[in-house]
This record gives C-alpha cells, structure tokens and sequence, in this order.
C-alpha cells in the first residue's frame, strides 16, 4: 500500500460517527444510575456549541478561511476542560463527541472540570509556522467569548503542541489587558507549564496497562505489545512500555505500518519520526500489510491515534490480551461487545489516557498559585490519582459483574448527574 493510500485510509470519514458512539455508551450506563437516571438527557445535550469562521492572510497573500469550533459538553462539576485539535478530519460531530468524554473522564478521574474541546479543520502540514500561527491567535480571539481560567481552559490535541498554547495564553492576554497564564494548560514550562505534562499522556497509558496485568496475570516485562499512532500519547507509551522490560514488536502510524518481532528499538523510531514526521522509511522494522497490524498476537494492544479505528471486523481478529485505549473512542461500541465476548480486556480511553489531563490540572494549580512542583512530584502526584480510579473503578467492575466502561461511566456519570440535581435548573 502507497503511503498515500495509508493516510487516506487512517483518515476515513466512514468511521462510526463519535456523537452516536457515545450516546450509545451513554444509554448503556442509564440502567446503573438509579434516581439520577431521570437527568440523564443532561449527558446527550452539549450546553455550549460555538462554531466560528476563522479566516487568515496566507503567506502569498491570498485569503483563506477555515472552520472552526468549541463545544462545552458539560460545566456541572467545574470549568470546561478539553484540547484543540488541529486536523483536515475534524468535524462537529467528532469534537461534540471528544468534549463528551472529557465530561466523562474528568468526572471518572475525580477532576474539578467539566468536558470541552475544540478543534479547527486543517492540515497542520500545509502551512508554514507564520500561517499556524496566525490560524492559532485568530481562532483564539472567535472563541475568546467564552474560554477563560475559570470559565474552559484548552489545551493541545493532535497537532497541536506548546506552541501553540503559547499562541493561545498569549492572544487571550493581550485581549484582556494581563497575563493570564491559567487560560491554556500544556504551556511551555518558561510560560508557567508543568513539568511533566508532554509525557504524562503516554505515562498514564502504561500505568494502566500495569495495574491491569497485575490485575489480570498478564505481566508488562517481557510483554508483547502493538501501538496504533506514534505521536505524543503513543511514542511516550511505546518508550516507557519498552523501558520497563515489554517488547514493543509493532507501530503504526498515518504513513506506515511497521513489524519487527524482536522488538522495535523504539528510541530511534521517536528519533526517525521527529526528524522525517512519520515513521516512513524507518529501516529498524519490515513492513506490514495495514490490515494484518490489527491480527498481531500480542498482550497489550493500545489503539492511540483516532477514534473508530476498532471496528468490528477488526474487533474478530484482534489477538490480544488487552486493549488499552490511548486514544479518544477508539473503539466502537459494536467492536466493544465483540471484544467482551471474545474476554479480551478493554481499559477505556476515559481512564486509560486521563494522565494528559490530569497533569493539565496540575498544571492549572500551580498557575493559580503561582507555586511549582518538582517532575517527581508531578509523577507521584499523577501516579497516586490514577491507581485511585482504577482501583475505584476496578472494584465496581467487578462487584457489579460490569465491563471496565461502564464502570468508568457510572462512577462518572453519578458524579456528574448529582452535580447537576444538587446546583438544580436556574432559573
């Protein structure tokens, strides 16, 4: 398969819709919820779509706009909390759908934020810097309405980075007449970032992984595992899975899909990736056919590149132990019951990669106070929230006799619902 063919077929606008997966999940979870089932609409409702045109002087002088959104999911538990995502797939429907799980996973987590996201509908790779950072400061200034440190904080998403945060805290600034370092999270450290927060993503994908192999009797030393997507949550996974004794034997990314059975050195795959942007080219694995990527026997599988990758289909022939979702809805709810069927654990995404935001959060206290942790604090501190959850979740799982899932969604969503019936409808 042509590179080309890779991209477009990684980018398939066919996927399962992500609004409709996640009402689904919602629906799932309504026979668990007791009396708060009655504000359960609550959840399949966003409380805020803003959809902005977002127009720029290109570099050769031409004007060019491009569309825009931010969507508030849900504010009953605190300020919104979500990434912005810059992609030539970004939809509505995907970024009402990615602000629902941050509703979800903030809630899951214990986190005092509500869900949100954004995104702008481009190829990053298209336009110079000068561009980026022109679509970046005037996309901040469309939905400068209705962020703020108290109000939505973003933060970066795929392709997107600390610069632009950097671009971002800097518009709302200048838009508000002071430094308001609190408004972005996944700064530059030099910004009042956090150390910690480019691989807490990636970090929190493995903490799962292992507290479910201890759970389960599937070992991370000496573990085979597969990573789908090769950014900042899979790269980081795929690094500190390695670094603690687990092979990585296969990756993939937007323009490749790599095979190396004894293990791939993943330290000069990152070095590869960050020098030519993907993994293209790379000599240290063979090739492989994208489809039998996803039929790799293997104990840990951790989809982290977009949502509705897992399909059904390949739900069948998936030969793994676990499947640990990096990504935001990789899995279908179709595949989801195929995997459960087939008693191939499933650690989802609201938890599995809620280590991104949770540093975020981090990130967001020591800008309000203005006092900063040590990098060793921030991993104590992200290590100690997440084995909570887990172990939280883990328990209602199994007293229930329920997926990983739907206990996340339970917890979450009793959260959220008794917020909203404790503040009530005003007016």
């Amino acid at each position: 398969m042509t590179a080309a063919a890779s991209r477009l077929s990684y980018l398939d606008p066919a996927r399962a819709e992500p609004w409709a997966s996640f009402i689904e999940q919602i629906d799932r979870v309504a026979p668990h919820l007791g009396s708060l089932s009655r504000w359960i609409e609550t959840l399949k409702h966003p409380k805020r779509i803003l959809v902005v045109d977002v127009p720029i002087v290109r570099d050769d002088g031409a004007i060019a706009h491009y569309e825009g959104y931010r969507v508030q999911h849900n504010l009953s538990r605190g300020p919104g909390k979500g990434g912005v995502r810059f992609h030539a797939a970004v939809t509505l429907n995907e970024v009402m759908a990615l602000a629902g799980w941050m509703t979800i996973k903030n809630a899951a987590l214990g986190l005092p934020f509500g869900g949100a996201k954004g995104g702008v509908r481009i190829d990053p790779r298209g336009f110079s810097a000068a561009e980026l950072e022109r679509i970046t400061r005037r996309y901040t200034s469309e939905i400068g309405i209705v962020i703020g440190p108290g109000k939505d904080i973003p933060a970066p998403d795929i392709g997107t980075s600390e610069q632009t945060m950097a671009w971002m805290m800097d518009t709302y600034s200048m838009n508000v007449g002071h430094t308001a370092s609190g408004v972005v999270t996944g700064k530059p450290v030099a910004l009042g970032g956090s150390l910690g927060r480019q691989e807490a993503t990636g970090r929190g994908v493995y903490i799962a992984a292992r507290e479910a192999g201890i759970r389960v009797g599937v070992p991370i030393d000496a573990a085979r595992v597969v990573v789908q997507g090769f950014g900042n949550v899979g790269g980081i996974a795929a690094r500190i899975f390695r670094e603690n004794g687990a092979k990585v034997i296969a990756l993939q990314d937007a323009e490749a899909t790599l095979c190396n059975p004894a293990g791939i050195d993943i330290p000069a795959a990152l070095a590869h990736a960050a020098a030519h942007g993907s993994l293209s080219g790379f000599f240290g694995a063979e090739p492989l056919g994208e489809e039998d990527f996803w039929q790799l026997e293997c104990e840990y599988f951790v989809p982290a590149a977009l949502e509705g990758q897992l399909t059904p289909e390949r739900a069948r022939g998936l030969r793994a132990r676990v499947v640990v979702e990096g990504a935001n809805g990789p899995t279908t709810p179709a595949a989801d019951d195929i995997l459960h069927e087939r008693d191939i654990l499933v650690i989802p995404d609201v938890l599995a990669n809620a280590g991104g935001v949770t540093v975020s959060y981090f990130e967001w206290v020591q800008d309000f106070s203005s006092f900063f942790w040590s990098e060793e604090e921030i991993n104590d501190r992200l290590e100690s929230i997440m084995m909570k959850a887990f172990d939280a979740i883990w328990r209602l799982a199994q007293e229930r006799k329920l997926s990983i899932r739907t206990a996340a969604f339970v917890i979450a969503c009793k959260r959220v619902l008794a917020a909203r019936e404790q503040r009530g409808l005003y007016p």
